[in-house]
């Protein structure tokens, strides 16, 4: 059974760190606590990571596996160069 490869169930996610966003903000407005932002900050990276993690596993079961499935040595190549690259700049970023 192939996998759906939309990202319309990260939507909810991402509306809900958004709103972790403007709380953020609203707490500097506040002048809260720098450990308390931060704390919330963090909360929000890992939130990002998660969604994150989501849309390349859909990639993957998706987009990479058709591909490799498929004739095309060509597209075949050109999925593995594109997860390796991503997985080098994901490396770089951390």
């Amino acid at each position: 059974m192939k996998q759906s490869t939309t990202h319309e169930e990260q939507l909810e996610f991402l509306k809900k760190i958004e709103g972790q966003v403007r709380g953020i903000q609203k707490m500097i407005k506040e002048k809260r606590y720098c450990v308390d932002i931060i704390t919330q900050i963090h909360s929000i990276i890992g939130a990002l990571h998660r969604v994150e993690d989501e849309i390349f596993k859909k990639h993957i079961d998706g987009c990479v596996v058709q591909a490799l499935k498929g004739k095309s040595e060509t597209e075949k190549q050109k999925k593995i160069a594109e997860v390796v690259e991503l997985v080098s700049r994901f490396r770089k970023a951390d």
